[in-house]
């Protein structure tokens, strides 16, 4: 006696490796985006320490020939800065523009981000940052004036920053070369 396996309901060996191929790709661009920083423009939802920041600026531009603010997109960031998967907030003042002052807001020290975790508001000048991965750390890397280093503005000059959840407090260190 000979028995006939149906096989028209069981997937082809093509559909399952397309769906394998099609759930790696979903994994993927999950992963990717929720490891980019978003972005947002609109301020009314800013955490109070970070509202005050922007509210100070808009005076500040007021008060010099009656300018007008705008905040570029991109200067609300929203990134994971501690390493709790929670994202955190983010105030960049290279988004900050006055129509009356072309560098009320930024110098060649860089400019003020304020990085908000919790409700823990720090602010740092620099002239770009990042966050990346050593270890079990999330490091914040920051470029910053040249002056940090000994040296004078185009001197480069990097600052690595791991947040201490513990103390409340980021921690750095320069370090003993020899």
């Amino acid at each position: 006696m000979t028995s006939a396996i149906d096989t028209s309901s069981q997937p082809s060996a093509q559909k399952v490796h397309q769906l394998k191929r099609l759930a790696s790709r979903i994994a993927l661009v999950s992963c990717l985006l929720w490891s980019l920083p978003t972005f947002a423009a609109d301020v009314s939802q800013l955490p109070p320490g970070l509202q005050a920041k922007v509210d100070l600026a808009i005076q500040a531009c007021a008060e010099f020939n009656d300018g007008q603010f705008d905040l570029d997109w991109g200067a609300v960031e929203r990134v994971d800065l501690d390493g709790d998967l929670q994202r955190d907030w983010v105030l960049n003042e290279s988004g900050f523009a006055c129509s009356s002052a072309a560098s009320l807001y930024c110098g060649t020290g860089g400019c003020m981000s304020h990085f908000l975790i919790e409700d823990h508001l720090f602010s740092l000048l620099n002239q770009g940052w990042d966050m990346v991965n050593t270890g079990p750390f999330r490091v914040l890397l920051a470029d910053v004036h040249g002056s940090q280093c000994g040296g004078i503005n185009p001197t480069p000059c990097v600052v690595a920053s791991v947040w201490d959840a513990d103390s409340k407090i980021w921690r750095s260190s320069a370090g003993d070369w020899e």
